[in-house]
């Protein structure tokens, strides 16, 4: 669990990010020992039922076998949930952008990348790039920057992380993160960044001269990695999300819960 802050007031606006969810083409595909389909069934249930929450957020990497059908076990998994409320997404780097717009093409999934709510802006910034590795280009970076409501905290979503974590997911990390953290830091009303691709629950919090606000990365709804092996691997944790709650002063909550650990994961 991580959390920035208490406040007394009620929360504006609260919303679920899910991510990495590594998906087959068969239901029963199992990754790293787990089930993936049926952890990602398993969390959207829990969120459904356990959290009060306005929005979700998909912050990449659908498939794992890169097929076309991958894309529409998502749809079912998230239909078969009953999931109503907006259902917002970008790619990770194993998705391919017209796929994605292709089959997460009707309610409840909306392709818009710029969310605005009484007090608050959530942008999507797309990291994907040529190669397993994130890049931000200066247009999408410049088009954050017009884009941005003054009057209005930010909180900027992305697959990719923006600093090294110290395992073995950095070799595919964002490789811009000084322009990337330029722009960021030239914008008073962010308030926080949230990313994917780690496939664990981290705060890394500010540090002078370096990065001005949180980055706070979502655990996988598939699996989580061991930071302790040089290649992926399962620690044998179960799938997991993250909730958001924002506040009308600009301050966040956040915490990340987790499905029971995977019973049939090799590494146990």
């Amino acid at each position: 669990m991580s959390i920035t802050t208490k406040p007394t007031l009620s929360a504006e606006f609260t919303l679920a990010q899910i991510s990495d969810c590594h998906l087959f083409s068969q239901t029963n595909g199992m990754h790293y020992g787990a089930n993936v389909y049926q952890n990602l069934v398993n969390v959207l249930q829990m969120i459904k039922t356990q959290y009060q929450v306005q929005a979700i957020i998909f912050t990449g990497d659908i498939t794992q076998d890169h097929s076309e059908i991958s894309y529409q076990r998502f749809t079912q998994a998230v239909m078969s949930c009953g999931i109503t409320i907006p259902f917002y997404y970008l790619a990770g780097n194993h998705d391919e952008h017209e796929l994605l717009d292709k089959y997460l093409s009707v309610s409840p999934f909306n392709n818009k990348k710029m969310i605005t709510h009484d007090y608050w802006q959530i942008a999507l910034l797309n990291s994907k790039s040529e190669t397993p590795k994130g890049f931000v280009s200066e247009g999408e970076l410049s088009a954050l920057e017009n884009n941005i409501d003054k009057t209005k905290h930010q909180l900027i979503m992305m697959h990719h992380h923006p600093l090294d974590v110290g395992y073995f997911i950095d070799r595919h990390g964002l490789t811009n993160q000084m322009q990337f953290w330029q722009t960021i830091n030239n914008q008073q009303t962010v308030k926080a960044i949230a990313c994917g691709h780690v496939h664990q629950a981290m705060t890394i919090y500010p540090e002078p001269e370096v990065k001005r606000v949180p980055l706070y990365t979502c655990p996988a709804t598939s699996i989580q990695f061991d930071p302790h092996k040089d290649s992926g691997s399962s620690n044998g944790q179960g799938g997991g999300f993250r909730i958001f709650s924002l506040f009308a002063n600009g301050e966040i909550e956040t915490q990340c819960h987790f499905l029971a650990r995977n019973i049939n994961d090799s590494s146990d």
